[in-house]
């Protein structure tokens, strides 16, 4: 699928992933919506990003906020195309902590957000992209969702994320299997080490012994090569189905 005057919703798109991969599509001549929970630093890009570009605060756990924002990209001519999703939240903890068993609220919390909010985006923008027409080969759209190496090689302390992770790549092919016949493609991108506002929030020590365990090259990751490799998922109709590392061969140790 070509990228210049299609229309996208990015979530999570305020900042990190999906404000790269916002910034990206828009440098391609896409039409974007992006949706985040923040308001002042996501209607600040939108505006940055000119009049293609457009802003809708968004819950991805909320049935009608994520419904709005698709109605918005949908409202574009040829319809939504293509959906980046990136909205997520850390959770970390002991499963036996020095005071108590981790809580199973913070645990509910993380699936709640990264797994169940991954799937409410992806049934609803499915739903969307059924209803256009096809373009060359039959295809009428493109979801890509982000998973993480954690859902592989979870360290001590992430037990919620990547429960909730590993269940993003789980359903990946799935997903794809059966939404391929409405000609639409399902692709997981699973990030390694990379620099996002998330990443800097952890303590140094965390984030010195995390880059250490990158193979090559020897630096954590960029958002923009993240960016990057949702536009060639987009253009590329082979891929489908798998889920993508971008980790500079990291395998994650136990802690």
């Amino acid at each position: 699928m070509q990228i210049e005057d299609r229309s996208f919703l990015v979530t999570g798109a305020s900042s990190g992933l999906g404000a790269a991969t916002a910034q990206h599509l828009a440098s391609r001549q896409a039409r974007v919506v992006l949706a985040d929970m923040n308001e002042s630093a996501g209607f600040k890009l939108a505006e940055s990003l000119g009049p293609r570009a457009h802003f809708v605060r968004v819950d991805v756990t909320s049935a009608r906020d994520v419904q709005e924002a698709i109605d918005t990209a949908n409202r574009a001519p040829g319809g939504l195309r293509g959906v980046i999703h990136c909205a997520g939240i850390l959770g970390a903890g002991r499963v036996v902590g020095r005071e108590e068993p981790y809580p199973m609220e913070d645990f509910a919390r993380v699936v709640e957000v990264n797994l169940n909010g991954t799937f409410n985006v992806v049934r609803l923008a499915a739903a969307a992209m059924a209803q256009l027409e096809a373009e060359d080969e039959g295809e009428r759209g493109v979801i890509i969702t982000t998973a993480s190496v954690a859902a592989f090689e979870g360290q001590i302390g992430q037990a919620a994320y990547a429960a909730a992770k590993a269940g993003v790549a789980g359903m990946t092919l799935p997903i794809a299997r059966e939404l391929g016949r409405l000609g639409i493609r399902v692709v997981s991108i699973a990030p390694g080490v990379l620099e996002t506002p998330m990443m800097a929030g952890m303590p140094e020590k965390v984030r010195q012994s995390l880059m250490e365990q990158v193979v090559y090259p020897d630096r954590l990751g960029r958002p923009e090569e993240f960016a990057m490799l949702a536009a060639h998922i987009v253009e590329n109709r082979l891929l489908n189905g798998t889920v993508l590392r971008l980790d500079g061969a990291v395998r994650l140790g136990a802690k």
